[in-house]
């Protein structure tokens, strides 16, 4: 059995904290960001970026707001080392934005690693070394004495270079402990204070000690542990930037980003859309995303959501999954049909509010079920939000119906259309696009008849009801004249009109001023049809005649009779 094997693994033990304070923290200003996308991300794709690739993502995380980018690791190829050099040469850095390398601790690396620095207006050195106890034993062959030295000795050297390359260089200086999450804290602790003595970070000077995942092996909040017990112990707290790289090797990257900085982290680092080596970086999209819907101004632009996925595609080569949180093709899309029924109920409420305040509904607070944020808000769209297959119903066609055509169809008219657009999709075994429901609306109730007549009714008056869709028309008829010539109308051709009703609950925005349903009984059961026109008492007409003809096509069809003899009305 597959649980056989599982005795070959176990997670680092959690540290004991009974005085935890993270779990009651709350989250109430976004972190310092730094893409790692153009170093991390790059180098985690099977073909690489291009120079013109790097320069678009670069562009990209400009745009968006990011001041900390990491843009290559110099020493590891000449393609790297060739886009700092144009980045600086160039000067296409902005004023308000620093570039990041990164380095190993180890003496001609951090040398090159500062030349291709040189003329830089603001840059940082990253330096990293490994720490746990399983590199040192298995890859360094160091005790934790020679594992110290070697890190506070990088950090000497790249004060060495920098003094004698950058000259007049805003440089700032980062460590990260490689594989803290497998590393005793303590020891971890005595390496960044020893990083410390050799920096000496001041009020002018900060340092940056960032904590990665590397692999990512505990749960979330056993590495929020860990970064409050070193929030709480390391020494000149006032001049760190205590920043975590999660990755997401157990999935929950995000998690461990968002209860890192509850637990004191100030600076998180990872790509977009997540991407990075294995299972990736935790996604910088997600977790800006998720403060922006805490209400938290995350101070990243994702205003162009699609934009930003488009570019990171390009860019990489790799697509972001359709059902990827707040960016994914499907995510603002609702197949079923009770998701889609609250998801038309709470637009048409939160509309209606915004109208009764005279106000915008982008300033109102978000309370659609089943939707996160306001898909507007991101720059998508409206017109693909509900999708319609055969587990659809009708809250999801008077959604297409209300938000392309402007229309507002009573609901038993909806029940009796689900039931034809699922059979459809249930033939075709498919999706049903916006257009096609339109289409089968049309066809279906629609009739395009300049002069509607009608046959004499065979048993008696046809009773009738019509559903007023649009401004202008009150639903007590004996008030209104239009009603009343509706109803004179109908009389004399042999129908009972018994209720006007009014469905219209939002300004219209059909291209017609007037819509209008009519509910006829023949045969035992409703038939319905449907007028599109300029005025109410053209649209009435035009609606009884609709329902007519398919009830004169559906009593010849069953052997119930047929209206004098015809499927048509007599002209």
């Amino acid at each position: 059995m597959f649980t056989v094997k599982s005795f070959r693994y176990n997670a680092p033990d959690p540290l004991p904290r009974p005085d935890r304070a993270w779990p009651d923290a709350t989250i109430t200003t976004a972190p310092r960001w730094l893409s790692t996308d153009l170093r991390d991300g790059n180098q985690a794709l099977a073909r690489p970026m291009s120079p013109a690739r790097k320069q678009a993502m670069f562009d990209l995380l400009v745009s968006m707001g990011f001041k900390e980018i990491e843009v290559g690791f110099p020493v590891a190829s000449k393609s790297d080392h060739a886009f700092v050099r144009t980045l600086i040469e160039r000067e296409l850095i902005p004023d308000d934005v620093r570039i990041t390398v990164l380095v190993q601790a180890r003496d001609e690396l951090i040398m090159k690693t500062a030349e291709s620095l040189e003329g830089a207006p603001r840059a940082a050195i990253h330096l990293y070394s490994a720490t746990s106890p399983f590199f040192r034993r298995m890859v360094y062959g160091m005790n934790r004495d020679e594992c110290k030295d070697l890190a506070v000795h990088g950090t000497r050297l790249v004060l060495k270079y920098a003094e004698r390359l950058l000259g007049d260089c805003d440089l700032a200086f980062q460590y990260s402990p490689e594989h803290f999450a497998d590393t005793e804290p303590d020891f971890s602790l005595e390496v960044c204070e020893a990083v410390m003595d050799a920096w000496q970070p001041d009020e002018q000077h900060e340092i940056i000690l960032n904590f990665p995942t590397t692999v990512e092996r505990t749960m979330p909040n056993v590495f929020a542990d860990r970064i409050e017990w070193l929030h709480r112990n390391l020494s000149r707290r006032e001049h760190v930037c205590l920043s975590v790289h999660p990755h997401n090797d157990r999935g929950t990257g995000v998690a461990t980003a968002e209860l890192a900085m509850l637990a004191g982290a100030q600076r998180i680092e990872g790509c977009l859309f997540g991407n990075g080596e294995r299972a990736g970086n935790v996604d910088l999209v997600t977790l800006g995303l998720n403060l922006f819907t805490h209400g938290v101004d995350p101070g990243l632009d994702f205003s162009d959501l699609g934009r930003i996925r488009r570019t990171v595609e390009q860019c990489t080569g790799l697509p972001v999954h359709p059902r990827h949180p707040y960016g994914g093709s499907l995510v603002y899309t609702s197949f079923s049909g009770s998701h889609q029924d609250a998801i038309k109920k709470a637009s048409d409420a939160m509309a209606a509010e915004a109208e009764a305040a005279e106000t915008g509904v982008d300033r109102l607070p978000w309370q659609v079920p089943y939707l996160p944020l306001d898909p507007r808000d991101v720059g998508r769209t409206y017109e693909t939000l509900v999708r319609i297959t055969s587990q659809s119903g009708k809250g999801g066609l008077a959604y297409v119906l209300g938000q392309w055509q402007g229309l507002q169809p009573p609901r038993d008219l909806l029940v009796e259309f689900a039931g034809l657009v699922q059979a459809r999709a249930d033939a075709e075994g498919g999706e049903i696009s916006p257009g096609q429901v339109l289409g089968m609306f049309q066809r279906e109730y629609v009739r395009a008849l300049e002069a509607p007549t009608f046959p004499e009714p065979a048993d008696g008056p046809v009773l009738t009801v019509l559903y007023v869709d649009g401004g202008g028309i009150d639903a007590v008829p004996d008030r209104v004249d239009a009603v009343e010539r509706v109803r004179h109308l109908l009389t004399e051709r042999g129908f009972d009109l018994r209720a006007v009703h009014h469905t219209d609950r939002s300004s219209r925005k059909s291209r017609m001023d007037m819509a209008v349903y009519a509910e006829c009984q023949a045969g035992g059961r409703a038939f319905w049809g449907v007028g599109l026109e300029c005025d109410i008492e053209t649209a009435a007409l035009s609606a009884v005649c609709s329902a007519l003809v398919r009830a004169g096509a559906h009593l010849a069809a069953t052997g119930g009779g047929s209206w004098n003899s015809s499927n048509e009305p007599k002209h």
